[in-house]
């Protein structure tokens, strides 16, 4: 019998409770997966399941009724929900933007908050624009595409440029006025757009506002400007977060489909043995294993290092971010090719509907193409490695 409302979340305070309901929940989630994707979101109850145990409050404020984990630990839970099904895993990782709340003042994160359901669908792309008003207020027009969970979601935060006549507007020090605005729903719109081959449970549909007036206190700059809470993981950047929401998808999908194909090798048959003695299939078992484990120490090892900086009091280092964002991208990139591989190697019985592989395979694949993990954002590491000065050092 699960637990509910606010007793969940009380039950869910420390990172081995949260674990604990999340290996709860992922055998429903792992059943429930070819429901999501009819349905093109998650689960409305699985949803509510998923909020009660405290699954989208990972990264919000105690302060605010949140868990605030160690980034490890939010790793680990995200592996493990995108281990039972990719579209779950990438719904609830997105979803923990709730926690960019933490950049509001108390009143007006309380009022996000207090939405059901408790949730907040974020693209901080700035696909918006926003005029400003007499009053202090923006006028805000946009159209925001891959609004992942938006229909599980009763607010939305969304990247704008605030403009100064027909430019966006600067600000001290030189930079663009780069905000997220926070909108209940009913003052948004969301186009069924969401007609993909991978991730398609996520719900990652168009958003849109039209001359939506937005008040200054449901504004904020987590990119530029530090949060109003403060606490170790405050102390990460914005994108360095958004490394931690995201370096558990694909170790989570990466390790579900090779534990597939090392249950399926001993029973499948190439000619006239099984794959599991065939010595080509042995040593790509080995080097995918190899590369898996190998990436997931890597981001334990980088996001251990800048915790405990940060346990200290310090503010990440110029060097934790780059490291932050290097073990990230080598996560997607190990995971792809795992997965690519097996499911090369499984042959044309992992195409069916029914096989856990072919699910793995697109969902890991359309990851990969967020923005988070592009090699024009990787760029910025290498130029930072090489003592290359980087232009926008604010999107590490």
């Amino acid at each position: 019998m699960s637990v509910t409302g606010e007793a969940a979340r009380d039950t869910a305070r420390s990172g081995a409770d949260v674990v604990k309901a999340t290996e709860l929940l992922a055998p429903e989630f792992a059943e429930r997966a070819a429901e999501g994707e009819r349905l093109g979101q998650l689960p409305a109850d699985l949803f509510t399941k998923a909020q009660d145990a405290g699954l989208i409050d990972l990264m919000l404020p105690r302060a605010l009724g949140g868990l605030e984990l160690d980034p490890l630990t939010v790793v680990e839970v995200i592996s493990t929900i995108s281990a039972a099904d990719g579209s779950a895993g990438f719904t609830i990782l997105t979803l923990n933007a709730t926690c960019y709340v933490a950049w509001l003042a108390e009143d007006a994160a309380r009022t996000v908050l207090a939405g059901e359901p408790r949730a907040v669908a974020t693209v901080f792309t700035p696909r918006g624009s926003a005029v400003p008003q007499d009053d202090g207020s923006l006028l805000v027009t946009g159209r925001w595409p891959f609004n992942t969970g938006c229909r599980n979601a009763s607010w939305f935060c969304n990247g704008v440029m605030v403009l100064d006549g027909d430019k966006p507007a600067v600000v001290p020090p030189g930079r663009p006025d780069w905000r997220l605005v926070f909108a209940p729903r009913e003052q948004c719109g969301i186009l069924d757009t969401w007609d993909v081959a991978g991730l398609k449970g996520t719900g990652s549909n168009d958003t849109v506002m039209e001359r939506v007036r937005v008040t200054p206190e449901f504004t904020a700059n987590p990119i530029f400007e530090p949060p109003r809470h403060d606490g170790p993981l405050y102390r990460w950047s914005f994108f360095a977060l958004m490394g931690v929401q995201f370096a558990g998808f694909p170790l989570g999908i990466a390790r579900r489909a090779l534990d597939e194909f090392v249950a399926l090798a001993p029973k499948k048959s190439r000619g006239s043995k099984p794959l599991a003695q065939e010595q080509s299939v042995q040593l790509a078992v080995a080097r995918c294993e190899a590369d898996l484990r190998s990436a997931k120490a890597f981001v334990t090892d980088v996001m251990g290092a800048a915790w405990e900086r940060t346990l200290r009091g310090d503010e990440m280092s110029m060097d934790d971010r780059v490291a932050v964002r290097l073990a990230t991208g080598r996560a997607i990139r190990a995971g792809v090719e795992v997965v690519d591989t097996v499911f090369r190697l499984a042959g044309g019985g992992a195409l069916y509907g029914s096989s856990p592989l072919q699910r793995c395979w697109r969902d890991i694949n359309a990851g990969s193409h967020h923005g988070y993990f592009s090699e024009y954002h990787e760029t910025r590491v290498g130029r930072a490695l090489l003592g290359v000065p980087v232009p926008d050092p604010w999107m590490m």
